[in-house]
């Protein structure tokens, strides 16, 4: 059976575990898999870039956001990037930007960004952030974990069974299957972002002096 779909996934969980009583409880493996995938997995798939108008303190995050890996103003001459804080420390620094001015600092708050100094205006700006997994669900049947890397999605699952089963003798072949599964799919990942990073390398201008 391919596994190229959330149903034909589910079949296949229900066929290795061969059981024919679990069809409620299928949905839930797999999302416990999905849950470890996230915290283990912020690979270059799932890094994202958004734009978004700064005018106030505070402004709202992607609906997917996992975590920040930078905050740039774009529309400055030259842009730049802001510098990213805790919410303690830039509590600590507001003593010292009481007026507007251009951001210099972001910090994550509940599900905002607060930047400081408060915009004096509208500034244009990009994050880029890696973004929660797209779960699979019946009314989202793939994701690229999934066309890319079935393996990791079923082993994944068949290990969160585990607890459900009790004492499963095939843990001990499952484990292995997913831990190799898991190192193929990230050094597959740091393959291509090594890949990527070489071709903005050779096709960045020399500078010629005359």
């Amino acid at each position: 059976m391919a596994l190229n779909s959330y149903s034909a996934l589910r079949a296949s969980i229900a066929d290795w575990l061969n059981r024919d009583d679990l069809t409620s409880v299928i949905p839930d493996f797999i999302s416990l898999a999905e849950a470890q995938l996230e915290r283990r997995l912020p690979t270059q798939k799932m890094v994202k870039r958004a734009d978004a108008t700064i005018d106030t303190p505070f402004s709202a995050l992607p609906s997917d956001f996992l975590s920040a890996k930078s905050l740039v103003l774009t529309s400055t001459a030259p842009v730049q990037q802001l510098v990213f804080l805790t919410e303690d420390e830039l509590d600590s620094k507001k003593t010292l930007y009481r007026t507007t001015g251009k951001p210099m600092y972001f910090a994550l708050v509940g599900n905002q960004i607060e930047v400081l100094p408060p915009p004096d205006t509208g500034y244009t700006a990009e994050l880029t952030y890696v973004a929660t997994l797209a779960k699979l669900s019946d009314s989202n049947a793939s994701n690229w974990i999934l066309e890319r890397h079935p393996d990791v999605y079923l082993y994944g699952s068949l290990l969160q069974a585990a607890p459900y089963l009790r004492d499963d003798e095939r843990v001990a072949l499952w484990t292995p299957l997913y831990g190799q599964a898991i190192e193929d799919m990230i050094l597959q990942n740091e393959r291509a972002a090594f890949s990527q990073g070489r071709m903005a390398m050779t096709v960045k201008p020399t500078r010629v002096i005359p």
